[in-house]
């Protein structure tokens, strides 16, 4: 099955989902996640209408992007993967969402380089939902100060959260974790679920589902 279908899969999957959990169609914004794949392989779901794709590498989109944005200008580009803070200045430059603002030092740095760019990006803040010394993200218990520092230090606004729950975890109770630190920190947004739960994000209030390899496949 071509890319084309997969990627009407997945849409038929979310408004599915968003019928089943009495949400209104529409919802849910898709990220294609089209990390290790080469602009060929993008472009056949770009011709097919879609336009929010997410990337987990600066340098690597770096590569492929801007050719692909000049083709296409109404792309929303994500980064979804972790930022290191002497890549914030190439990141706001092509990045129109960051996924993954988890630390003061991203914080400040993005500040900076979207005052000195004169560029507003949409940001979510990572939180380690569980606790994994090898993953990125703020501690649960550390989040809305961390919202809030960001938001009167920094002068940042903050859309919502996102989490990549364990591998080997029931994904639910983070995702429940995530909707109530998002209200008690009053962001809107939710980025959570990916190919293999995202139906059950959706059903939590996932506002964004990331999902890569049910669309192009296995890298």
């Amino acid at each position: 099955m071509d890319s084309n279908h997969k990627l009407q899969e997945v849409l038929d999957g979310i408004s599915s989902a968003e019928k089943q959990a009495g949400r209104k169609l529409g919802d849910t914004r898709l990220i294609a996640v089209s990390k290790t794949f080469a602009g060929d392989q993008i472009e056949p779901v770009l011709r097919a209408g879609h336009r929010i794709f997410g990337e987990n590498r600066v340098q690597e989109s770096q590569q492929k992007w801007p050719q692909l944005i000049q083709k296409y200008p109404d792309v929303e580009l994500h980064l979804i993967g972790p930022l290191q803070s002497n890549k914030a200045a190439d990141a706001v430059a092509l990045f129109d969402v960051i996924h993954t603002v988890d630390r003061e030092k991203i914080a400040k740095a993005l500040a900076a380089e979207m005052s000195k760019q004169g560029k507003k990006l949409k940001l979510f803040v990572q939180v380690n939902t569980g606790l994994e010394e090898q993953k990125a993200g703020i501690a649960p218990d550390k989040v809305i100060d961390f919202v809030n520092d960001c938001r009167t230090v920094h002068d940042l606004e903050i859309s919502g959260l996102m989490c990549i729950p364990p591998f080997d975890d029931n994904p639910g109770p983070h995702f429940a974790l995530l909707r109530k630190l998002a209200k008690q920190a009053n962001v809107e947004e939710l980025s959570m679920g990916m190919s293999g739960d995202y139906q059950l994000a959706i059903e939590f209030g996932s506002t964004c589902v990331r999902v890569g390899s049910a669309i192009f496949g296995t890298r």
